[in-house]
């Protein structure tokens, strides 16, 4: 059997692990969460930080259902001269779902089966990395399946105090690698970890 592509989660934190509302005031506010849109001061770092980690290696998505609604309501109608929208709308898109059976945007699918065989399906085939953006519920099922292999975490020079974290529950510690660091001028960090 070939080489295993590389399941990469991406998630933009506060300090405090806070993944909640990064975008816009009304993006989810559950729990009575009132600090949505939080991530807006530090848009340019997020540009510049990725600028510097690259998306080259991306060759497929991943996403939860209300991450994928979000984002298909947003990316399909940005210009390809921009890199990520131009990534997101020519690869493929893997929805993990109960309730979606049909899906508009352009090469997105609905993950067959159940999740962990589905997922472990699509990692031994193809090249290139698979990447998880937001979908919180969905990173905590991978992680609980041990189905991650890497973490590009952005961390904000901020403390919101309340809303969902990324990283709760897990039944073990996991132990992860330091692969790269990327400092922004705003202060927000990238850090790559391999999961071990």
């Amino acid at each position: 059997m070939g080489a295993m592509r590389t399941l990469v989660v991406i998630e933009f934190l506060s300090v405090d692990g806070v993944m909640q509302g990064l975008g816009s005031p009304d993006e989810d506010t559950d729990g009575g969460f009132a600090h949505g849109g939080w991530g807006a001061p530090y848009a340019p770092a997020i540009h510049e930080a990725v600028a510097a980690g690259g998306t080259d290696s991306t060759s497929a998505y991943l996403f939860g259902r209300r991450t994928y609604e979000k984002m298909a309501a947003f990316w399909p109608h940005q210009p390809d001269d921009n890199p990520m929208a131009r990534s997101l709308n020519q690869a493929p898109k893997h929805v993990a779902t109960r309730t979606l059976t049909e899906l508009a945007w352009h090469g997105a699918s609905v993950l067959d089966g159940e999740l962990g065989p589905a997922v472990s399906s699509f990692k031994s085939t193809g090249e290139g990395d698979i990447a998880v953006l937001g979908s919180g519920v969905l990173v905590h099922e991978l992680m609980q399946l041990d189905l991650v292999d890497e973490f590009r975490l952005f961390i904000h020079p901020l403390l919101l105090g309340t809303g969902k974290r990324l990283f709760r529950g897990l039944p073990d510690p996991r132990r992860l690698h330091l692969q790269s660091h990327v400092a922004t001028s705003a202060g927000t960090v990238m850090l790559s970890y391999r999961v071990e």
